[in-house]
């Protein structure tokens, strides 16, 4: 008759083999409800800390990164006046012009460049992005024509951050051109800049015509200042007001 009996000498995988095998039924590891929410709560306080962090460092890289669009339209604006400049006495010693009619009366007139004297080829004298504003998402600049309120307010701006001097231009060309495109000052003490409205919204800035300057079509208060001038939209850039 067969023994129906266990037999304690049958082990699988070092557990005796019963019925109520209490080596495979044991759980492997118990969980500890305090240690859980301990690492909620740690969690929970990391999450914050790293929000606040966010939140403090946020304001600053903003302004960062106004600072380098700043910094960038006035490479660009500064380079269109070069042009402007370039484009004047180019006209002024070939088609014997000198005033408005020597202006450029578009930005394409720029980017087109001028020939070159007994050659096919043109000269660049603007590149295709300084084209552009970087403080506004059109990126059209803003033209500032001669004699228009917009340039003698930014003539004030120059003297009083050069001490009451009006800086001459280092080109002869350039000093007439100044003469002729805006009214001299003699002087800005006892001015206030308050008196009046910011022209930099002029209608006749928006007018077509010849152009002596650019500037920003941003209302925005800026974070740099150029010539003292803290308004984007009051930043001219123009190839007039430049000292040796």
């Amino acid at each position: 008759m067969m023994n129906l009996s266990f037999k304690h000498d049958h082990n699988i995988l070092g557990c005796p083999a019963s019925p109520s095998n209490a080596c495979l039924s044991r759980p492997r590891c118990s969980a500890d409800p305090s240690q859980a929410g301990y690492t909620l709560v740690a969690l929970l306080a990391l999450m914050t800390i790293m929000a606040l962090f966010a939140m403090a460092i946020a304001p600053s890289m903003q302004q960062q990164a106004e600072r380098e669009r700043e910094k960038e339209a006035i490479f660009r604006g500064e380079q269109v006046a070069d042009a402007i400049r370039d484009y004047y006495k180019y006209r002024v010693a070939l088609n014997r012009v000198s005033g408005d009619q020597a202006l450029p009366t578009s930005m394409d007139q720029l980017l087109e460049g001028l020939p070159i004297p007994g050659g096919a080829k043109t000269r660049q004298i603007l590149r295709a992005s300084a084209a552009h504003d970087p403080l506004t998402t059109e990126g059209e600049w803003r033209f500032i024509h001669p004699r228009t309120e917009s340039l003698i307010d930014f003539q004030q701006s120059v003297m009083a951050y050069a001490g009451n001097v009006l800086p001459a231009p280092r080109d002869p060309q350039m000093a007439q051109l100044q003469q002729f495109a805006v009214p001299q000052i003699t002087s800005v003490l006892g001015l206030d800049s308050t008196s009046r409205p910011s022209s930099s919204s002029s209608s006749a800035d928006d007018s077509s015509g010849p152009f002596v300057g650019v500037a920003s079509r941003s209302k925005r208060s800026s974070v740099l200042t150029f010539y003292g001038i803290e308004n984007h939209d009051e930043w001219v850039f123009t190839p007039l007001f430049r000292g040796p």
